[in-house]
């Protein structure tokens, strides 16, 4: 993780690298700044090219196809699904 100034994008940047598996490791400050905990959802929002990152409310409407099946909620389910 590294920092890179852009000049007219704030003061600065932050860097992870994503992984083979397309993941990566969120860094501390935007942890902090969003107040994340082990568990809690993210929201990503495709706005020109940029991608906003916000901690997901309970009551957050998503473009989850899945949302309304209640029967694919179980915790069974969450584990089976979990690292796809």
């Amino acid at each position: 993780m590294g920092k890179s100034d852009r000049s007219g994008e704030g003061d600065s940047m932050i860097i992870s690298k994503l992984t083979s598996k397309a993941q990566t490791t969120i860094p501390l400050p935007i942890r902090t700044a969003l107040g994340l905990q082990p568990g809690d959802e993210l929201l990503y929002e495709i706005i020109d090219g940029q991608v906003i990152l916000t901690k997901a409310r309970r009551d957050a409407t998503t473009d989850d196809p899945f949302r309304t099946f209640e029967e694919w909620r179980s915790e069974a389910d969450t584990k089976a699904y979990a690292d796809l």
